[in-house]
């Protein structure tokens, strides 16, 4: 990897050695490290991890919605989701998602967006699954957390499968023990 300087001002910066900083601090909060150890064996302060924290913060717990499309394990997604008492979650197959646009009108199609999303809004954080350009719109049109998984780059005209194992990482992190039965 190249070292990558940055001339801000009178100042030359290495991205690396930001990015080794904010690496450490995260480290050691999360094997427990309180903010102000963290700060004061790294030199740093303290308010500034906590703004750092907060840049990152993806609410744990209830609130977690996932959507994905077009993926070819819909029904282990959904079983997963399930088992980590995920609340909200909706998974299509290229065929179901073409369905899903074909067997509606304009306005009808319009209005079940619209509610789709409107569902989607009511949780803390959202998991999308999708091409890039899905996975980009839903961003942008969400102000909550958003967690992205691409699936590939647009457009996808085919099944994706999705890797589980990424997806339980993400649930095992964001859902409560009593939620996923542990």
């Amino acid at each position: 990897m190249a070292l990558e300087l940055l001339r801000i001002g009178e100042k030359i910066i290495s991205r690396q050695q930001i990015e080794k900083c904010i690496a450490h601090i995260l480290e050691l909060r999360s094997q427990g490290f309180s903010q102000q150890e963290v700060a004061q064996r790294l030199k740093v302060d303290r308010t500034f991890i906590s703004r750092l924290e907060s840049i990152g913060e993806l609410r744990k717990g209830r609130g977690v919605a996932v959507v994905g499309f077009p993926v070819a394990n819909g029904p282990e997604l959904a079983d997963l989701c399930a088992r980590y008492g995920v609340d909200w979650y909706m998974f299509l197959s290229e065929e179901e998602r073409l369905a899903f646009v074909e067997n509606k009108s304009g306005l009808d199609l319009f209005n079940e967006i619209m509610d789709i999303l409107a569902a989607i809004r009511q949780y803390d954080t959202v998991i999308v699954m999708g091409s890039n350009k899905r996975v980009r719109g839903v961003e942008a049109l969400l102000d909550r957390d958003v967690i992205s998984m691409e699936l590939g780059e647009s457009p996808l005209k085919h099944d994706v499968v999705v890797d589980v194992k990424a997806l339980e990482n993400i649930l095992r992190v964001l859902c409560t023990k009593e939620e996923n039965g542990q």
